[in-house]
């Protein structure tokens, strides 16, 4: 396993992480079965990975309650993080909360659930539109004085949201949606990490899993599954991926790697601060993922996975509907 730092405070993690979601996730029809998840970061752990994520909207924080029983006994050797501002309506929708009283209670409950004393990295899960970024994060700072949270990170804020941030307290991390056919962010957003010294963690570097090259159908999904609603899964739009991957898995055989591999360590040479945290339930799927950070990609390599994944937006369907797109690097 590679180790990067991240943000000014140079936190050090392994550039593959574990998206700990694909867990406990009833979106996506997994069942929690714990000797099995238990299994999974045992090799997680034994190959160096030591990035867990996890929030406490997954699951409605029954995904945190399964990572503090895992992880009992060997807390020290992981950077556990976690997410609140996420909460469920009546209705069981979601809506965003970044009041710092919020931050307060859901710190404490994040806590008690992971059964830990401290959280290593802390994010604002979404921005609160109707809460200044600075009174946010300065709630987050005072948790961070008080000895429970030690690092801060924000997902899915834009540059100007970066900015203020940071000018109010130093931000370790950005976490948000990155991956060969969303590639958005390499406008503003990663430049200006970049520029303040910001780590940039993709979640979804896998395209919600087409890219590791499995998914052919819609209907391979489960009845459950969030994907049969998204855009770029769609009957008129998945051939049209479909013929992306295929040229690019004659790249990764090529390099002598697997497609999905190759999408990773895209992600991990596109700059030094850039982590990636796959989920999976599956030990060889983790195995595939850990050893991505070992693919070495020359300037060749890349410009020719550029050309075609390029940043402008290859593959075929938004990735959101607008509304959900407006919540989003905001």
């Amino acid at each position: 396993m590679r180790y990067r730092e991240l943000g000014p405070d140079k936190l050090l993690a392994s550039a593959i992480g574990f998206g700990g979601r694909r867990l406990s996730d009833p979106h996506t029809e997994t069942e929690t079965d714990e000797s099995k998840a238990r299994a999974v970061i045992d090799r997680a752990l034994e190959l160096g990975l030591t990035l867990i994520d996890t929030s406490d909207s997954y699951a409605d924080g029954e995904n945190e309650k399964l990572f503090g029983r895992l992880l009992q006994g060997r807390r020290h050797k992981v950077v556990l993080c976690t997410k609140f501002g996420m909460v469920r309506n009546a209705d069981g929708g979601r809506t965003f909360d970044g009041r710092p009283e919020y931050a307060a209670a859901a710190c404490e409950a994040s806590l008690k659930r992971l059964a830990t004393e401290f959280i290593d990295l802390y994010y604002l899960h979404r921005v609160d539109p109707d809460v200044p970024i600075e009174d946010s994060v300065g709630a987050m700072a005072r948790l961070k004085e008080q000895g429970k949270i030690r690092h801060l990170g924000l997902s899915e804020a834009g540059p100007e949201t970066l900015r203020r941030a940071a000018a109010t307290h130093p931000i370790t991390a950005l976490q948000s949606d990155y991956s060969l056919w969303t590639r958005d962010y390499e406008a503003d957003t990663i430049p200006t990490c970049m520029e303040l010294g910001i780590g940039f963690i993709a979640y979804y570097p896998l395209g919600q899993g087409f890219l590791a090259g499995a998914i052919r159908s819609v209907d391979e999904l489960g009845s459950r599954d969030g994907r049969r609603r998204a855009l770029r899964f769609q009957e008129e739009n998945i051939g049209l991926n479909l013929d992306l991957l295929l040229k690019l898995r004659e790249l990764a055989e090529e390099k002598g790697c697997k497609v999905g591999q190759l999408a990773l360590a895209w992600i991990l040479n596109r700059g030094p601060g850039n982590l990636a945290i796959p989920g999976t339930s599956q030990i060889p799927h983790l195995e595939d993922n850990i050893a991505a950070a070992e693919i070495t990609l020359g300037d060749g390599d890349m410009a020719r996975i550029d050309a075609l994944f390029p940043a402008s937006g290859a593959a075929a369907g938004a990735r959101h509907t607008d509304s959900a797109l407006a919540k989003l690097n905001r």
